[in-house]
């Protein structure tokens, strides 16, 4: 593991994963959680909790059908969603959680950004 990836797993963010049709195996489990505290983990001070559902939407039949969708439940904040779909389950997984990074990222540097009301 990486510098970053040992400093991630210091810190652990709430996380609620949920996967459809059997579940997951520990080693899918874990590899969930250790990217959203890679990505995520500098915005845990802003993040109540995190909500990831895994579903294969097709059944056996195959094609694009895993989707991975993370809801990101932010303090004094709007919730961020962002869901991806893919053949397999590793890269829906990260392009959702590229985009739900990039998507927290914005909401909280905007709400640094908002200039402070004095009182009339």
């Amino acid at each position: 593991m990486s510098g970053r990836e040992i400093a991630a797993a210091a810190r652990q963010l709430p996380i609620h994963i949920r996967a459809a049709q059997g579940g997951l195996k520990p080693v899918e489990r874990e590899y969930v959680r250790r990217k959203l505290n890679v990505k995520l983990g500098k915005y845990e001070g802003s993040i109540e909790r995190i909500s990831v559902r895994l579903e294969d939407v097709n059944g056996p039949r195959g094609g694009v059908d895993q989707s991975c969708r993370i809801k990101v439940v932010l303090r004094a904040l709007p919730s961020v969603v962002f869901e991806s779909r893919d053949a397999a389950l590793n890269a829906a997984v990260d392009a959702a959680l590229a985009g739900v990074a990039r998507a927290v990222r914005r909401t909280v540097q905007r709400r640094r950004m908002k200039p402070l009301r004095r009182p009339s």
